[in-house]
């Protein structure tokens, strides 16, 4: 076979299924852009890879995260936030770009942590005589009923991020529920604003442990 007939066959190959390649083509072009518009304006699925939200959220729990409530309110005391951390470096190139709008292929490392200091509020981390943690807001106890021990702190340290701090316009204050095996804003300072992704608001998988977040 020459090789102006295998190209005639390739052509009329292509020519007979020309609409069904536009169709698979538009069919693609299509489910991604409604990927982005889905991911960017209402919200997208995460699961929970650690124990750092023990006892609200455990490993391997799936949630829904709601993007819509970032265009008209900022996030609120007690709110459950998946973030970008300030030490992940987030690339601007074309291929990082669709990655993150559209969930495919995306490698940057996002948190899950509880909002505990809004701009404006004093910030500080105290112990007693009995070990016992307590966060004060505006030199008042905050109160936690959701944290997995008042006890079960990391303590403490120079190094460390425990106040007392007044918290600058647009940063925010971010902490674990699980006090004792959380990698959160005591290590790594304050979280700017631009680098929340969506508020965590309902816990669907498993079934036996569906709930409103919140």
């Amino acid at each position: 076979m020459t090789k102006e007939e295998i190209k005639k066959i390739i052509k009329e190959s292509y020519e007979k299924n020309k609409p069904a390649i536009k169709e698979t083509v538009d069919t693609v072009v299509f489910v991604v852009v409604m990927v982005i518009i889905i991911r960017f304006f209402i919200g997208e699925i995460r699961w929970i890879p650690s124990g750092s939200m023990r006892p609200t959220l455990v490993e391997g729990d799936r949630i829904f995260v709601e993007r819509y409530s970032r265009f008209y309110s900022t996030p609120k005391r007690g709110d459950i936030m998946v973030f970008y951390p300030p030490f992940e470096q987030l690339k601007n190139t074309p291929l990082k770009v669709f990655a993150r709008l559209t969930g495919f292929f995306c490698k940057d490392i996002a948190y899950i942590k509880r909002v505990i200091g809004v701009p404006g509020d004093k910030f500080e981390l105290k112990s007693d005589s009995t070990g016992k943690y307590t966060v004060y807001i505006n030199d008042k106890p905050l109160n936690e009923p959701y944290i997995q021990s008042p006890y079960d702190y990391t303590p403490c340290t120079e190094a460390m991020l425990c106040g007392p701090v007044v918290i600058p316009e647009k940063h925010y204050m971010m902490m674990g529920d699980n006090r004792g095996n959380s990698q959160d804003g005591r290590y790594w300072g304050l979280l700017p604003e631009d680098r929340f992704i969506g508020r965590a608001v309902f816990l669907f998988w498993p079934f036996t442990r569906v709930k409103k977040l919140n």
